[in-house]
């Protein structure tokens, strides 16, 4: 295998930083404006069937993760009828959304449940 060897010399190390300084606040700046976006998109109402079709999807998949991660906590004893009833929640959930894709006129049944918990899963990694 042969490498390139280019002499970059102080002014080409220079170049390359500045234009790695460049580029970070770039990427930073695009992921505050997707954040920005993404919060303000979450803030309006769904407005149309394939709206809320697509969120009550989003809360179904994102209800059934935290139910499965608790029910991994449980003991080994009650773990499979509480995976059991977290596929059946997950299953009346798809239902009711494919409910609100079929009629126009139909909304979200809970508009306010408890609080939010996180969704997000911590892994432990085995060196």
């Amino acid at each position: 295998m042969k490498y390139l060897d280019l002499p970059l010399g102080r002014s080409g190390l220079a170049c390359a930083a500045a234009s790695l300084a460049l580029c970070l606040p770039m990427s930073t700046l695009h992921a505050q404006t997707s954040e920005d976006a993404s919060l303000a998109r979450g803030a309006q109402e769904d407005s149309t069937p394939q709206q809320r079709y697509q969120t009550a999807i989003r809360e179904a998949g994102g209800g059934l993760k935290i139910s499965l991660e608790e029910c991994k906590a449980a003991p080994a004893t009650e773990r499979t009828a509480c995976n059991a009833q977290a596929r059946a929640r997950y299953t009346e959930d798809m239902a009711a959304a494919k409910a609100l894709l079929k009629n126009p006129e139909a909304r979200p049944l809970n508009v306010t449940g408890g609080p939010i918990r996180s969704t997000i899963t911590a892994m432990d990694v085995k060196p």
